[in-house]
């Protein structure tokens, strides 16, 4: 069983990369790779059975919009990898999106033959806007709130790794879970 990197050697790795060392980014997109690649696949297990999205291109996507990021001042492992999953969100957002425009000009064709309709049990069981747009009402009810869930559902961070992103207990964190799963269920119908 592959072992997660340590968070000190990611954290060396982030900084030698803000420096400018090209080794080190090539060394820390090796070290995080397969950690970002579970993280994205775990998501998309969630999703309806024949998405088109594979776990790779959600990190190689990611990847493309982290590479700019070098002026950040990465605190840790666990900074980073908050990053990442915005960046991931936002990629299987937009990647939604397209498929959302994609179906209103189909619709827009004209009808469809019976045989066409695709079978309903590939429903979602997470709809990516959806949520996307619950996290941003969230965000403008309780910010802190709106991070948490998405450090742990879209980064699948931990507990503690939650709070020491976020520099708050995990008394916090697990407290700001409850009542931000409580509001979304409610917001998103279910």
């Amino acid at each position: 069983m592959k072992r997660a990197p340590e968070p000190e050697s990611v954290t060396v790795l982030l900084d030698e990369w803000r420096k400018g060392s090209l080794e080190a980014e090539d060394r820390l997109m090796v070290v995080v790779q397969g950690e970002l690649r579970g993280l994205a696949a775990r998501y998309l297990r969630r999703e309806r059975a024949g998405h088109t999205l594979q776990p790779t291109a959600v990190v190689n996507e990611a990847y493309l919009r982290l590479v700019p990021q070098r002026q950040v001042h990465w605190a840790n492992r666990a900074h980073f990898f908050s990053i990442a999953a915005k960046m991931m969100r936002r990629v299987l957002v937009d990647h939604a999106r397209r498929k959302r425009a994609a179906k209103r000009d189909v619709a827009a064709a004209g009808p469809v033959a019976l045989t066409e309709v695709p079978d309903p049990g590939g429903q979602y069981d997470v709809d990516v806007l959806s949520l996307h747009e619950a996290l941003s009402d969230l965000a403008r009810l309780d910010a802190r709130q709106a991070e948490v869930v998405e450090l742990r559902f879209f980064a699948g961070l931990k507990i503690d790794e939650i709070a020491a992103a976020l520099d708050i207990s995990t008394a916090t964190v697990k407290r700001d879970l409850t009542t931000a799963t409580v509001w979304l269920r409610h917001r998103m119908g279910r």
